[in-house]
């Protein structure tokens, strides 16, 4: 083996390999149990960020363990068409060209488009295969390929037929730069500061007299056709409903109207009804039967509607309202301005801040296909990890509205609706009818605008799968095993492919839906291109290799928290890529060295080191199947980190060292090719190489590559708990005694002098044991005692002390008692934090753990140097 493990030197290499055997291939006509997962398909635009790398190293840990597990595992690729980011992309690249897409029309257009998605589109699809993602990349799929295209339109003419999808004139949400509908979902509600402009509207028959009424959007009250109050409200109960105000800027007259929807404590508790431009007031406009006047373009600039006169048509929105506002000052109109804080919607692709805006659009009436998929997360068909998510899911899913699912662009699967020209009957089909079905009229055109992008993503988990062609693969694969996503798309994606699931097939899409956390900085702050806070999972494994990404992520990545990042947290990967690279490098010298062949995956063991080191792989193999099972995956990786660097490397094999020989060999084998077992499906690349490079030592390893090897079972011992008790009582007193050294300013090479009291057999084992724990504990004698006056270490098989009387005991104590006035300062503001209110209720729940842990730790500290410091009393 060379010195040190280059990243770069074999990945590349490895992942040819696998690809060219076929390993991560799923047969359809296996007689093995399927476990199955469809990747949350990227946008075709995308590249590699860290929170693919986090998603997608989830997935392939899964993937590869239940492979082990012997399971039939498909793991399938995709990309989302992304209708709006993709249509941006290709029209920047017009326009550098001095063209729009309008230049090229819209077959010319698409092509342009199609021929971007061939040279660029699986870019991220490439980067997964440097992540080391084990997908069957012979079942890839496109939401824009010939068989999802075809299952939209199935789903589009089923709901259409049941009357669950329908064609009306609405309020939706408007992007004006995107220039299409985006459904609620989509929008982003930040926090921003704005202003309350209170404005006196004039009474009709006396223009002295005037209500007033607050508004954040002075520009949008040329389109108000109704100022609504409260029935209840004491301060308007001598207006009577419909006398008439006079509307600023317009000269247009306007009813007052009373509902119950106003809010008596909001502004003035009079409110401006504009139901062109705001959802709740388009409701109370129905209600009313008031006027719908739009007063906005669809790029938001002032149409001939705004203002008398047209007075501010062309400009745009914000400009509009500076200058409005300006004009009511002169009018005496305004009363005054506050301050105003208030969540404003944005569009989740752009960022622009979204315009209400009334127009007609297609729908799915989504409360029908919501009510099952309630249900069956309630009774546990599908179930959440964390739980806390069903509570958000059934909070959404009970106030959930239709989904407007039309958009006005041209990239995405354009709506398989065909109007008549003739008598405006509404044809829908799946290839255009050659004549109108109530006219028969041959003159029809097909809807402009595509369909939702989730529209053909909800449909992921089986149209995957050829549906709704009768074909194996949907009997086979479908329901999937697992679904692995983030929060953020828990409603865009994962509801409603629970509702498509149930309508289109009957049956769940997945079993277990596994919610991990969000990718931050090291500041708690979401990373972003915008904020330059992003860390590239590509560079980091230019830097330290994919299999230390992966393993510092899943370290990280404690289930459904956050992820805080920074440059230097992949060092725990790096690191520990090393650390087995080394340990690997030491007992294939020692089987060189020694000429040496393991023939046999068991040994005949009666020492107690060999034991403890058996007993305690076998409790990490438990324990990390347990934890993957359960999809707890950090805690499989601590698992294992915590046996192969403490058990295994820090105390195993600087102990076996002492006695090397055959038996000694024989069981080092047999826990590195297990660890390294447990270990591939984290750190696919460094466990294939050393699995190639020991191969040569060790005879019984059949399998041609550790990715289709199985998943180790325990190692039959025969040996009562007794015996790895004890050993694990000699090692922990070893570690307390550094760790006093440590408190105390004494020299880790110093050797100290114990006092230690036993029974006389627990003696004679301790001897046998000796010589090791002398050297491992920096001990240059042992005292046998029958009794101790003072015990600064207490065990289950034996108590002892140190002799400090070599050593400046005043010292020690003042250092000791400095020690411990920082640690009780350190844990005073600790306390204090986690008893303030303020900070509990607004700190991010992981903040606020590694506080609480960070409580706890200070606390068994601060316990611990009393007890030091009571030995020397």
């Amino acid at each position: 083996m060379l010195d040190k493990y280059i990243p770069k030197d074999i990945e590349e290499k490895n992942y040819k390999i696998w690809l060219d055997k076929n390993y991560f291939y799923a047969d359809v006509n296996s007689d093995k149990p399927s476990f199955s997962i469809v990747i949350p398909p990227p946008n075709v635009t995308g590249s590699l960020h860290m929170g693919h790398a986090l998603n997608n190293t989830l997935q392939d840990i899964l993937s590869r363990y239940k492979r082990a597990k012997g399971f039939n595992v498909l793991w399938l690729p995709g990309c989302d068409h992304a209708g709006i980011a993709t249509q941006n992309v290709v029209e920047r690249e017009l326009k550098k060209e001095g063209k729009k897409k309008e230049d090229l029309g819209r077959e010319k257009f698409l092509e342009r488009v199609w021929a971007w998605k061939e040279k660029y589109g699986s870019t991220i699809m490439h980067q997964l295969k440097r992540l080391g993602s084990s997908l069957d990349w012979s079942r890839e799929r496109f939401t824009m390929d010939e068989g999802l295209s075809n299952a939209v339109k199935e789903v589009f003419i089923r709901l259409y037929n049941e009357g669950l999808i329908y064609r009306g004139n609405y309020i939706i949400n408007w992007c004006p730069r995107c220039l299409t509908a985006i459904s609620d979902i989509e929008v982003i509600h930040k926090e921003i500061k704005g202003n309350l402009y209170y404005i006196k509207y004039p009474f009709a028959d006396n223009p002295e007299k005037f209500i007033e009424v607050a508004t954040t959007r002075p520009e949008t009250m040329l389109g108000d056709t109704a100022v609504a109050v409260n029935p209840d409200d004491e301060r308007y109960k001598n207006i009577k409903e419909g006398t008439l105000l006079i509307l600023p800027e317009t000269g247009r007259k306007i009813p007052i109207i009373k509902d119950k929807y106003v809010d008596m404590k909001f502004g003035t508790g009079a409110v401006k009804i504009t139901p062109a431009h705001d959802p709740n007031d388009f409701e109370i406009g129905r209600n009313h039967n008031l006027e719908i006047i739009n007063v906005m373009d669809k790029n938001a600039t002032m149409n001939e509607n705004a203002g008398l006169n047209s007075k501010y048509k062309g400009l745009d929105r914000f400009t509009a309202r500076k200058q409005i506002v300006e004009e009511l000052k002169k009018q005496n109109l305004l009363t005054k301005i506050e301050e105003h804080k208030h969540a404003v919607g944005h569009c989740y692709r752009c960022d622009t801040i979204v315009e209400p805006y009334v127009s007609t659009q297609w729908f799915v009436k989504i409360k029908p296909l919501a009510r099952p998929a309630i249900q069956v997360v309630k009774d546990g068909g599908v179930k959440f990890i964390p739980q806390m998510w069903e509570k958000i899911y059934y909070d959404w899913m009970e106030n959930i509205k239709d989904w407007c699912i039309s958009r006005q662009l041209w990239w995405g699967h354009r709506i398989p609706a065909y109007y008549c020209q003739d008598c405006g009957e509404i044809n829908v089909a799946k290839e255009k009818p050659v004549s109108c079905k109530k006219c028969q009229s041959k003159n029809l055109k097909q809807d402009e605008d595509v369909l939702d992008t989730w529209f053909s993503s909800w449909l992921w988990p089986f149209a995957t799968f050829y549906w709704p062609n009768p074909k194996r693969d949907l009997n086979y694969f479908y329901p999937t095993s697992v679904l692995v996503t983030a929060s953020e798309i828990l409603f865009f994606w994962v509801a409603r492919m629970i509702m498509a699931g149930l309508e289109f097939t009957g049956n769940i899409p997945f079993s277990n839906v596994l919610i991990h956390g969000t990718v931050r900085d090291e500041k708690g702050t979401k990373m972003s291109k915008s904020l330059g806070n992003i860390i590239d999972p590509l560079e980091i494994i230019d830097k330290f290799g994919a299999d230390a990404l992966r393993f510092s992520l899943m370290f990280l990545a404690s289930t459904g928290a956050d992820v805080y990042l920074s440059d230097e947290k992949f060092l725990v990967g790096r690191n520990f890529a090393n650390k087995i690279w080394n340990a690997t490098r030491f007992i294939m010298n020692k089987l060189k060295d020694n000429d040496i062949k393991i023939e046999e995956d068991k040994v005949d063991i009666t020492d107690e080191i060999d034991l403890w080191i058996i007993d305690s792989l076998n409790r990490t193999i438990e324990a990390v199947t347990v934890s993957l099972d359960s999809y707890r995956i950090s805690e499989a990786t601590k698992n294992i980190y915590d046996f192969f660097w403490h058990n295994f490397c820090d105390w195993y094999i600087e102990i076996a060292k002492l006695y090397l020989g055959s038996e000694k060999l024989k069981v080092l084998i047999l826990c590195l090719i297990n660890s390294l077992k447990l270990l591939h499906p984290f750190m696919p690349f460094i466990t294939e190489k050393i699995y190639q490079d020991i191969k040569s030592y060790v005879t019984f390893l059949k399998d041609e590559s550790i990715s289709i090897s199985l998943w180790p079972k325990k190692i039959v011992i025969t040996a009562d708990s007794d015996k790895f008790n004890f050993v694990e009582d000699l090692i922990s007193s070893i570690e307390e005694i550094r760790n006093i050294k440590s408190d105390l300013g004494i020299s880790a090479t110093e050797k100290v002098k114990i006092f230690l009291n036993a029974t006389e057999n627990i003696r004679e084992r301790f001897n046998y044991h000796k010589d090791w724990f002398m050297r491992l504990g920096g001990i240059r004698e042992i005292d046998f005692v029958d009794n101790l006056e003072k015990v600064i270490i207490s065990k289950n098989y034996f108590s002892l002390n140190i002799d400090f009387e070599h050593f400046d005991r005043d010292r020690l104590v003042k250092l000791l008692e400095k020690k411990l006035v920082n640690l009780r300062t350190l844990y005073e503001k600790v306390f204090n934090k986690l008893n303030n209110k303020e900070f509990l209720n607004n700190a991010p729940q992981e903040i606020v753990e590694r506080e609480r842990e960070k409580e706890r730790y200070l606390s068994f500290q601060c316990k611990r140097l009393e007890k030091i410091k009571d030995v020397f009393k």
